[in-house]
């Protein structure tokens, strides 16, 4: 999500909503499951974007969240950026090749809700920088979820983020955030990947549901956005990674509503 001024209107979820929540951030999980065995030098991103667009419609009966999404309409389904490409990037012709870096963001609706969710790929074997890149920033990712908890603040999420990637000597995306998502795919509060005084003013309560999604860079956080209006790419054109989650804030902590089964013993990453 491009970052914003507007932070008002934080929906706190009903027990109803959060069960459809969960419904959504499974499916979003699946894709991301299925998809991984076709990730390979040859494949175009365009063939991984007609794959994922099958299997949500078809087998989930789900919609595609980004179709169609936003000024101008996203014109796929899922969001595909490879190597220097820190987001939303278009799956087009582009064939994937050998040590190439992927970061593949799915957004699914269920019954009205929404699913967000991606994950770092390597196609075939990955480059050493590629490689190290993408495990310090899902590492970032959980560090920034392992902050929340009724009582913390948004600034709590931002400060772990930086301070894990500035250890590794990487930059932070500024320009885009993690957001609330529900009924909406994009809704308050916006969830900074870095410390700011004006996300400390936010207190995290039960009920809430966000994402959060940090985008790092090998070199300079800078970024430009191509004439296709949507895709970010760094200006250096270093490696970018990015990983991401949605998380329901529950009264004792926090519910990772897409994790994946490969995940189950995530805290062994730190």
């Amino acid at each position: 999500m491009a970052k914003t001024q507007r932070d008002q209107g934080i929906t706190i979820k009903t027990a109803d909503e959060i069960a459809k929540m969960r419904v959504a951030g499974k499916l979003a999980a699946e894709v991301l499951d299925m998809i991984g065995e076709y990730v390979k030098p040859g494949v175009t991103t365009d063939t991984l974007n007609q794959i994922c667009h099958d299997y949500i419609i078809n087998v989930q009966q789900a919609i595609p969240a980004p179709l169609g999404y936003g000024q101008p309409p996203f014109p796929k389904s899922i969001c595909t950026s490879v190597n220097h490409q820190i987001c939303h990037g278009i799956p087009s012709d582009k064939v994937l090749k050998n040590g190439d870096a992927l970061n593949i963001d799915i957004t699914v609706i269920k019954d009205g809700y929404h699913g967000d969710t991606s994950k770092m790929f390597h196609v075939g074997e990955p480059s050493i920088a590629g490689k190290r890149l993408s495990l310090i920033t899902q590492q970032c990712m959980y560090h920034g979820i392992l902050q929340v908890r009724p009582g913390a603040t948004l600034g709590d999420i931002g400060k772990a983020i930086q301070r894990h990637a500035h250890a590794h000597h990487y930059s932070v995306v500024e320009e885009f955030c993690g957001h609330g998502i529900g009924s909406k795919f994009h809704e308050a509060p916006q969830i900074l990947h870095y410390y700011s005084k004006d996300s400390d003013k936010i207190i995290i309560q039960a009920g809430m549901i966000f994402t959060i999604e940090p985008m790092i860079n090998q070199g300079k956080r800078h970024l430009k956005i191509l004439p296709d209006q949507w895709t970010a790419v760094t200006k250096d054109h270093k490696l970018s990674a990015q990983w991401e989650h949605t998380i329901l804030v529950t009264d004792d902590g926090f519910e990772i509503l897409t994790l994946r089964a490969e995940e189950a013993n995530w805290r062994e990453t730190l």
